[in-house]
């Protein structure tokens, strides 16, 4: 059997850690989520490994990821934190975190700085050339078009660099909107390291959707990238506020075809973040 990889999932501990954008407008998520509310749903869909990706800019975010994939092997890698705007610090996380093998990967809350350009900024940009260098991937978060619009940019400058762009950059689906998205996203699918995350898009759509309301939205990325470049990821526990885990699975299954299940539900995720 296909091995089955939800490639974007979190948990957190409210209090253990602060997590700067999680409060109690957050609703029903601003509670904590551990692991073990999270292996019933695997079981029932049927998922044998995660990616844990984090959820607060701060290296004890990245800690307690490491120790819940310690205590849980079902989290096959982690997507952790490191401070890009020091690229000497960022260089010191690294040669710390790049003894484990499950640390896979960078992310930054992009969304949640002022500057939408803070991704191009020299220093920014060295720590990524850093990243490149270790073999480890760059998650994008795009939840603007000038998100979007920066990751031409960053391929060109960083071929070697594995992106991937999460939530398959939040389509206007609520409104049934379409560009400037589905151009941009294209645009950045010319680029052969550049891929998406099938995730997130339950939040992007009106609080009643179905899957129907996603349909044009996953086929205009399954036509950009293509099997072998897009992933599915349940973005539990935000999800939640989309209908939850159950719902989210059964959409996907329903809207990509059988002979691109392999892919999309494990083989590129596994491929991307290269599983230990």
């Amino acid at each position: 059997m296909p091995l089955i990889v939800d490639a974007h999932q979190h948990l957190w501990d409210i209090d253990a850690l602060e997590y700067a954008w999680l409060t109690p407008d957050a609703g029903p998520i601003h509670r904590t989520f551990g692991f073990d509310e999270l292996e019933p749903q695997l079981d029932e869909c049927g998922v044998d490994r995660t990616v844990l990706v984090q959820a607060e800019p701060s290296l004890a975010d990245t800690d307690s990821m490491l120790a819940q994939a310690d205590a849980h092997p079902r989290i096959a890698a982690v997507v952790g934190w490191v401070p890009l705007l020091d690229p000497e610090a960022t260089a010191r996380a690294l040669a710390s975190y790049g003894k484990d093998p499950r640390y896979v990967g960078v992310r930054h809350q992009v969304h949640d700085e002022p500057d939408p350009d803070w991704i191009l900024r020299p220093a920014v940009q060295e720590s990524l050339g850093l990243v490149a260098a270790d073999g480890l991937t760059w998650d994008q978060i795009a939840t603007i078009p000038r998100h979007l619009e920066h990751v031409p940019t960053l391929a060109e400058a960083f071929p070697e660099l594995r992106i991937v762009i999460d939530h398959l950059a939040k389509p206007p689906i609520a409104g049934n909107g379409w560009q400037p998205w589905a151009t941009l996203l294209a645009r950045a699918g010319e680029y052969p390291n550049v891929y998406a995350k099938l995730s997130g898009l339950d939040t992007a759509a009106a609080p009643d959707w179905t899957a129907d309301d996603l349909r044009r939205y996953v086929d205009h990325g399954l036509a950009v990238f293509g099997p072998g470049r897009l992933m599915w990821g349940s973005d539990w526990p935000v999800s939640v506020l989309g209908g939850g885990y159950r719902r989210t699975w059964d959409a996907i299954r329903q809207l990509i075809a059988p002979e691109d299940r392999a892919a999309i539900l494990g083989g590129t995720a596994s491929a991307f973040y290269r599983f230990p």
